[in-house]
């Protein structure tokens, strides 16, 4: 059974947005849903009500113009990838918004389905691993600042002002686990008559 991706394209020129429409239904390896608009405004509406895994953008609308297409459905959308459509004379365009956060382009008059479809398979699979090492990144943040601990227990005040053990606190923020053990010094402390057998 094929894969269900639902792309949104943001092209005015029917031509381009034909051809596109023609060579994603043509795949053999994806079932593309696509939704199509003309202008930015409506296709963030457009975005905001159906489920849409890639954006497909023509740099150039009839309300839009340049990086500022780009910008303006990124950064109300900024976990869908957005990959270009550009003509050659905007090339240069199209590396600058991938500096920018885009996840690729494409020219127009692609006439590969292959290339269109991994381009746009490797563009949503990019954007999750961002997203992923993004969480994580967060996670690591959380556990380098500063942490109020009770110097008795060694329990920790979360930001919620609740007390938790060390190893409850570490793994609500982290993917760590733990198994419990004892070292060798609490166990001289702790257990002598233990520590002194195992001599």
């Amino acid at each position: 059974m094929k894969k269900t991706i639902n792309i949104l394209i943001i092209e005015d020129n029917p031509d381009d947005v034909f051809l596109l429409r023609e060579l994603l239904e043509s795949s053999e390896e994806v079932h593309f849903r696509i939704l199509h608009e003309d202008r930015m405004d409506k296709a963030v509406a457009a975005a905001k009500q159906h489920p849409v895994d890639a954006a497909v953008i023509d740099l150039s609308l009839p309300d839009s113009f340049g990086l500022d297409t780009f910008s303006t459905f990124h950064d109300a959308f900024p976990m869908i990838p957005v990959v270009i459509m550009t003509g050659s004379k905007d090339y240069e365009l199209a590396l600058e918004t991938v500096k920018k956060g885009a996840q690729d382009y494409l020219f127009k008059g692609e006439n590969s389905a292959t290339a269109i479809v991994r381009t746009l398979r490797y563009a949503i699979e990019r954007q999750q691993l961002t997203t992923e090492l993004t969480k994580a990144m967060d996670q690591i943040r959380q556990l380098k600042g500063m942490l109020p601990i009770c110097s008795a227990c060694k329990k920790i005040r979360d930001d919620r002002g609740y007390w938790k053990r060390i190893e409850y606190y570490i793994m609500e923020h982290s993917d760590a686990t733990f198994t419990h053990s004892i070292c060798p010094e609490c166990v001289q402390e702790l257990y002598p008559e233990l520590y002194i057998k195992s001599e």
